[in-house]
Order: structure tokens, then C-alpha cells, then sequence
């Protein structure tokens, strides 16, 4: 965006809303979004320079990308800049969770969880939402693709499910897999390229209408920073939002270690994660949402309000039965948000 375009805060609140409706319903009925490849080292292409926030789109993603980027282009506006408004400040109450789940009618009985009400009105008042990236946000492991390119798929992918069914600690399962597959900076970037991840269904409409609300959002994953920039770069979460581990590599562009500082590099750390997010900016509500133990482990206090557990991809037997709301796609969350979501965008 030119520095000479000036969009003032009430204008955009105004076009934010005002379009949500008509940008979400052309959205709905199209197909899994694929995430293409980039350039890890390659800035923006255009010489614009991008809102402050917002990852430049390089020259090798720039042909490649799908049309959601476009269609979230407002929401990017928002996300980058709005000024945050506290609940306090809000323009109407947020209902209670009986008045949401009762909004659903006989649908409702379908929905479980250990505080589906509960989840909801968090949802709904959330100032921001924290997603798992793999098997939720992407409908596969990123790093089970990244050790399959390599040959190493099986072997990686018995390590990432005790992990993800808690029956071992995280940073044990961390160091074991890139111990197997140790892949340098080449390696990645080609796998990126040969076999792009796949966006899960809805979740990008469902990110868009976080953003359009004002709701910050926030990627926090066991997965590799250098695999999910470009996801997040596609459904418009900023590059500052990211928890995520670093791959360390040499100067030759081999494989170094991992970074072991990153919050998400041991077991416990996604709930560090949350932890800081919520210190740094005084979040009164924050939802954590994925579908892993580690995942779960963020309900605690201090951290998440409420936990929402997603089984699209992969139903797993205690994040079904602990998850506060459990759900098998984004449709009920993202109508929650559209309907009765509490406003964050000070106009």
C-alpha cells in the first residue's frame, strides 16, 4: 500500500462491515486452498512497501497463490493497524452462551463438549484466537510431508503421533524427528515447492472474519517457522503472530539444531505461549483452538479461557472427550463470530 493512501480508522470500520456479509457468502463454496511455495529469502516484489505487520508477498509466491488473498485484502488492512478496542469499549454485550447455543435450534443437540456454552461465548468475546497450524489450520503434519520428501515418512510419522496423543513429551519427539530427517534450508524449500500444504476447509473464512471483527490471531505450533510463513502469509495472520520453532542452519544451508528458546520447542510450551501473548498485549478473553494434547494443555489459567478441539483431520480420543467444544469444521465458529462476535475495531 502506497504511504500516500490514507484510509482513516472509521472508514475502514465502515467497509470492513459493510462488505463481511457479501465476501464471506461468494466465498463459500469453493475448494481447499493450496498454499503455494516461496522464497524464504525473497522480499516483495513490487517495491511497495506493506503495512506495518503484514509479510511483503515474494516474487516466487506472487504468481502462484490463490484468489483468497485478494478477497481478504480489507482484512489485512484491519489486521496490520486497527487500533484495539477493549470490551469495555464494545459497541453491544456479547449473549450468553445459552442464547448462542439455543440460536443453532435441533442442530444444537449435535455439538459436544465439556463447556460448549462456555466456548462459545468465549468465541464470541474473544479479543484474540490462538490456532495449531498442523492438522488444523493445514489438513496434515507439515513435518511428516517435509520427512516423506525426504524418504523418511514412516519412521517421522510414528514420532509425530505419540506426540500428538501426548504419550510422549513434545521437545523429545521434536529432537528425535529432525534427528532423523536433519533437512537443510534446499531441502525445505523444495518440498514447499513439490508438494505445497493444504489450507483446511473454512479456515480461512474463518480467519478473515477474526480479522474483519478485530480479533488478533495468532498461530501458535510444534511445526517449523520456515513452513509456516507461508501459510499464514496466505490467510492473512501477520508474521509477528507466529509461535513457531526455528530450524538453525549453517552457513552452507545445512542443518544446525533447532532453536531450543522457542516457547513451542518443549512440551508445556503452548500454554507459555498464550501465557506471554496475553501479559504483552492484556487480552480479557483469549480461545485457544487445535487438535492436539499439546493443544489442549493451553486451557489453563493464565493462559486460554477455553479450549476448542478440531477433528477435521485427525479425531484424537482425548482431545475429544477434554476439548471444552469439539468440532469437525469451521462453520459453527465462524457464524458464531459473524453473528454475535463482539466488535473490536474502535470506528
Amino acid at each position: 500500500m502506497a504511504s500516500s493512501t490514507a484510509v482513516t480508522s472509521a472508514s475502514r470500520s465502515l467497509l470492513l462491515r459493510a462488505t463481511l456479509p457479501t465476501r464471506l457468502a461468494a466465498s463459500a463454496p469453493k475448494p481447499p486452498v493450496r498454499v503455494a511455495a516461496f522464497s524464504v529469502s525473497a522480499g516483495a516484489s513490487s517495491g511497495a512497501t506493506a503495512p506495518s505487520g503484514i509479510l511483503p508477498i515474494s516474487s516466487a509466491a506472487g504468481s502462484s497463490i490463490s484468489g483468497s488473498r485478494s478477497r481478504s485484502a480489507l482484512a489485512m488492512v484491519a489486521a496490520a493497524s486497527r487500533p484495539y478496542a477493549s470490551s469495555s469499549a464494545a459497541s453491544a454485550a456479547v449473549p450468553s452462551g445459552d442464547e448462542i447455543l439455543s440460536s443453532f435450534g435441533t442442530k444444537a443437540d449435535e455439538f459436544k463438549g465439556t463447556d460448549v456454552k462456555g466456548a462459545m461465548h468465549a468465541l464470541a468475546a474473544a479479543d484474540a484466537v490462538c490456532f495449531d497450524v498442523d492438522s488444523t489450520v493445514i489438513d496434515e503434519e507439515g513435518i511428516d510431508v517435509l520427512a516423506a520428501s525426504l524418504g523418511k515418512g514412516e519412521e517421522v510419522a510414528a514420532w509425530t503421533l505419540k506426540a500428538m496423543e501426548g504419550d510422549t513429551k513434545f521437545e523429545d519427539a521434536l529432537a528425535a524427528r529432525l534427528a532423523i530427517i536433519q533437512p537443510s534450508r534446499a531441502q525445505i524449500e523444495q518440498c514447499l515447492r513439490d508438494t505445497p500444504l493444504h489450507i483446511s476447509p473454512g479456515v480461512d473464512r474463518l480467519i478473515e472474519a477474526l480479522n474483519v471483527r478485530g480479533t488478533d490471531v495468532y498461530f501458535i505450533s510444534g511445526g517449523f517457522r520456515i513452513m509456516i510463513e507461508p501459510v499464514a502469509r496466505e490467510v492473512c495472520v501477520s508474521k509477528s503472530n507466529i509461535f513457531a520453532n526455528s530450524i538453525l542452519f549453517d552457513e552452507d544451508g545445512n542443518y544446525a539444531g533447532f532453536d531450543p528458546e522457542e516457547e513451542t520447542s518443549a512440551d508445556m510450551g503452548k500454554p507459555k505461549a498464550v501465557k506471554k501473548i496475553r501479559s504483552e498485549h492484556g487480552y480479557k478473553t483469549v480461545v485457544m483452538v487445535g487438535d492436539g494434547a499439546t493443544d489442549m494443555q493451553a486451557k489453563t489459567p493464565g493462559a486460554a479461557d477455553s479450549f476448542i478441539g478440531y477433528g477435521g483431520v485427525a479425531v484424537r480420543d482425548a482431545v475429544r472427550d477434554g476439548a471444552c467444544w469439539f468440532v469437525t469444521d469451521f462453520d459453527a465458529m465462524t457464524e458464531i463470530v459473524t453473528k454475535f462476535g463482539e466488535r473490536k475495531l474502535n470506528a
